[in-house]
């Protein structure tokens, strides 16, 4: 073992690599490549997932969401064709129906796109009515103040919650807003609180950093709707599959206001497990491409450091003849040749590493944002670990047919080459 870490054994190695430094380089490049890909290519798709996932994080993966749209069959003598809304009283119809729904929560919207207002500076916004339990079903990301009670609906307070560029347009020093009055049209409204969510599975009616939260009720009344409803958002109790209950949602709603019960066009529903089912399947299969391509570069770039020592070794015949002939043992032989081959691949692979690390770096540097760190694009510690020591065994790998052949060649047959 301590002929093995010997400092001349290693200089005679490093000497035998740069009599050919280019050749050295091309084969090193190889390696250096296939590490490369494997870590940027393993901490990136680990990033990208963090990124979706922090998009899909805040919003229940059993929620459903329920709209109306024009009838597409007949019905107890009405034709099809037919515009019409949902109310309030669908909420008791779904939960004395449905008795496997968790959450029920109604929502309105201004469907303008009216400007908010703060002393000079004012922002596009858009209008959602909704009600404290709606926080269940997507959770905001409260950087200042609350969110809507359910005081606020029940007395349709004129107070709002504003979304992050809402608040970045109005409030651009970055200072706490909640207690100013913001006018929205004709209205004042008080913020009560800002919503960092700036992501969101389902956008309707605008993005949700433009967002403004207001009591449903206000908005009802603002807008003059009544107890119209423009959409119902519904989570499943735990164990509950929520694919399994959708014909029964959409018979609660059509039952109060004449509509085919199977009517699908005339009341869509937007389930998110599916979506959630098929992000994490997409990703699984991503996972996998990753890593058949990063091992594939890298197995590439070995068998050249492979064939590489194989011409290197053919190349000195008649220097092995000699250490032959001097005494050198065969194992000392298959050791010096499969060194070499593992110095090479683990130099241009831990180059590789590094240089991979440092990108990785950057894009979490890119993906940070008020110091507020969206994604983790760096691998862990054992998978830098497992990389070093699989490059070790690929690089005894690489050198196992040139120390072989190497073994074999005897003194005599080298004089005969020289």
């Amino acid at each position: 073992m301590g002929r093995f870490f010997d400092t001349d054994r290693f200089k005679e190695i490093l000497d035998t690599l740069s009599r050919n430094r280019g050749r050295t380089l091309l084969t090193g490049f190889g390696v250096f490549w296939g590490i490369f890909m494997l870590i940027l290519l393993v901490g990136g798709g680990k990033g990208v997932k963090q990124l979706v996932a922090g998009s899909l994080n805040s919003f229940s993966s059993n929620a459903a969401m329920v709209w109306t749209d024009r009838t597409s069959k007949p019905y107890k003598g009405l034709g099809k064709g037919r515009w019409w809304n949902m109310s309030m009283g669908d909420i008791d119809r779904l939960a004395a129906l449905v008795p496997e729904l968790d959450v029920i929560s109604p929502q309105s919207f201004g469907w303008d796109r009216p400007v908010a207002t703060y002393e000079e500076r004012t922002s596009s916004i858009n209008i959602r009515g909704q009600r404290a339990d709606y926080a269940r079903i997507e959770a905001p990301t409260i950087r200042y103040g609350r969110f809507i009670s359910e005081m606020d609906v029940a007395q349709a307070r004129k107070v709002c919650v504003i979304g992050k560029q809402v608040w970045q347009n109005l409030f651009p020093g970055g200072n706490d807003p909640t207690g100013k009055r913001i006018r929205i049209g004709a209205s004042y409204y008080t913020v009560i609180g800002v919503d960092y969510n700036d992501h969101s599975v389902v956008n309707i009616n605008g993005r949700g950093d433009e967002a403004v939260v207001i009591p449903i009720t206000t908005v009802q009344r603002l807008y003059n709707k009544g107890d119209a409803v423009d959409v119902i958002a519904v989570t499943a109790r735990e164990g509950v599959v929520m694919s399994d209950i959708l014909p029964k949602i959409r018979a609660a709603v059509a039952s109060g206001h004449q509509v085919d019960p199977t009517d699908e066009k005339a009341v869509p529903i937007l389930n998110t497990e599916m979506f959630f089912a098929m992000i994490d399947s997409l990703f699984k299969g991503v996972n996998i491409l990753i890593w058949l391509i990063g091992i594939g570069t890298l197995l590439a770039g070995v068998i050249g450091v492979s064939n590489i020592m194989m011409v290197t070794v053919r190349e000195r015949t008649s220097e092995i003849g000699i250490r032959r002939a001097i005494g050198a043992t065969p194992r000392m032989i298959l050791s010096q040749i499969m060194t070499e081959s593992l110095v090479m691949t683990l130099v241009a692979g831990a180059a590789g590493l590094v240089l991979a690390v440092v990108i990785l770096d950057g894009l979490e540097l890119a993906n940070t944002t008020d110091g507020i760190l969206k994604a983790h694009f760096q691998v862990g510690f054992w998978t830098a670990v497992g990389a070093v020591l699989l490059l070790s065994v690929l690089g005894v790998a690489a050198g196992l047919a040139p120390a072989a052949r190497a073994m074999k060649i005897k003194p005599v047959d080298a004089m005969r080459d020289e």
